[in-house]
């Protein structure tokens, strides 16, 4: 078994993403939002995308609806959706990605 460590990086302000694991065909990424305020601003990408709420409190905003999730909470995004999320309570999203997100490597 293969074990690759990723550094923690500056996402957005307030938010660290860390990749967890990689292949071409899956990623699996964590966001840790350090505080009430911090944005993962509305933004789209080809590949589709599942998050898992870890811990914290957040409002998405998925194709212009919006929605509260919390501990335990997942759902998914499809490819190319506009999307993004405000952090209500401080705490960590697991988003896994298919195909894998290049840009985060």
């Amino acid at each position: 078994m293969y074990v690759k460590s990723f550094p923690e990086v500056t996402a957005d302000l307030g938010v660290k993403r860390q990749v967890l694991s990689d292949s071409p065909e899956l990623m699996v990424v964590a966001f840790r939002f350090r505080e009430e305020g911090a944005e993962g601003r509305l933004h789209s990408h080809p590949h589709v995308q599942s998050t898992y709420v870890e811990s914290g409190q957040f409002r998405f905003t998925i194709g212009g609806e919006a929605f509260e999730v919390g501990p335990g909470d997942s759902f998914v995004i499809p490819s190319g959706a506009v999307h993004g999320c405000v952090c209500l309570e401080p705490g960590t999203l697991i988003d896994t990605f298919t195909p894998r997100r290049d840009d985060f490597l």
